[in-house]
């Protein structure tokens, strides 16, 4: 039986901020399927994130073409749930996929040729059993590929109506700059850069937000909470179910140091003072910066959509939070 959307999902018009100097607006949080969507998840826990956020008001869901794991599960779990839960809503849904990282055996299966980028978007495509996605990026740079090949790949996807907007994601400031150059000539300007970006990860400070901001290029920070370092998950050391346990790819056990709790803890009390949680006011702080759209969280359990969105109802800092967040972090540099 077809999911029945909230009817009070968006009455929350201050959810939504337009991206860049675009005409599309995308909500302040929105939903990354990196993690918790792909096979070897359970799809019953998986249909009822997605469709939670969606009755939350959440209209953006991000996946890349190596989403899982094993890679490219989390579009096909999010193209089952579309089509049996969400098939008349689809216009209601902005839908992004990526591709650049490894897909693929042989040469053609990663970085930022026309014929992997391609070749990429229409598997993506038949996986989620879509006509169109609506943001179609160029996932990271490719150091080999000239770059108007990558940009102009990513062009033809939007020209050939298999992608309304173009995107890039981990391109540095130049890099950006150029890409946007590119686009803007093409006649498919860019929409939104996505580069990681959160407390303890400044680097678009140095450059790419005053990019994105001239460029008139909306962005979403990926991992705005750390990998869930900045969360009360950590505050009383490494739990054992943490993810940093479990999977210690990209949060490692020898991050979570005592130094490094100790600013947690210092964060968390500033958090405290302002109503919300650590994760709250982290999620806060990534939305102050002018150059950022929304906020893309993961989540395992719909409390944490829930909780997340609740970061909206206080998003403004003075200038004495933001200068003591500012002492705390760089003390832990």
């Amino acid at each position: 039986m077809a999911h029945s959307p909230a009817p009070t999902r968006y009455d929350n018009p201050d959810l939504y901020r337009r991206c860049g100097r675009s005409g599309l607006k995308l909500p302040a949080i929105s939903l990354g399927l990196w993690h918790n969507f792909g096979a070897e998840h359970d799809y019953a826990n998986s249909r009822a994130l997605v469709l939670r956020a969606f009755d939350l008001g959440i209209t953006h869901f991000d996946l890349a073409n190596n989403y899982g794991p094993p890679p490219g599960t989390a579009e096909e779990t999010f193209g089952k749930i579309l089509h049996t839960d969400l098939a008349g809503y689809r216009d209601e849904l902005i839908i992004s996929t990526k591709a650049g990282y490894t897909m693929w055996d042989g040469p053609y299966g990663d970085w930022g040729s026309r014929k992997y980028l391609l070749s990429s978007l229409d598997q993506s495509l038949r996986r989620m059993r879509l006509e169109y996605v609506d943001i179609f990026y160029s996932h990271r740079p490719d150091p080999h590929t000239p770059l108007d090949e990558t940009m102009g790949a990513v062009a033809h996807a939007v020209k050939s109506g298999k992608a309304l907007y173009a995107g890039i994601s981990n391109y540095n400031a130049e890099q950006t700059a150029r890409a946007a150059k590119l686009l803007r000539e093409l006649g498919t300007p860019c929409l939104i850069h996505q580069p990681k970006y959160h407390l303890f990860d400044r680097w678009i400070e140095n450059g790419l937000s005053q990019v994105l901001l001239d460029e008139g290029v909306g962005g979403i920070a990926f991992c705005p909470l750390a990998q869930g370092l900045l969360t009360n998950r950590y505050l009383d050391g490494l739990p054992p179910d943490a993810r940093a346990v479990r999977d210690p790819r990209f949060l490692k056990p020898g991050h979570i140091t005592p130094a490094k709790l100790a600013v947690l803890r210092a964060l968390e009390t500033i958090a405290r003072r302002r109503g919300q949680s650590l994760a709250q006011m982290s999620l806060a702080w990534v939305l102050h910066n002018p150059a950022i759209t929304s906020a893309l969280i993961g989540a395992s359990k719909t409390r944490q959509i829930e909780e997340n969105l609740e970061t909206l109802e206080n998003l403004k800092f003075s200038a004495a939070e933001l200068a003591e967040i500012d002492r705390i972090v760089d003390g832990a540099a």
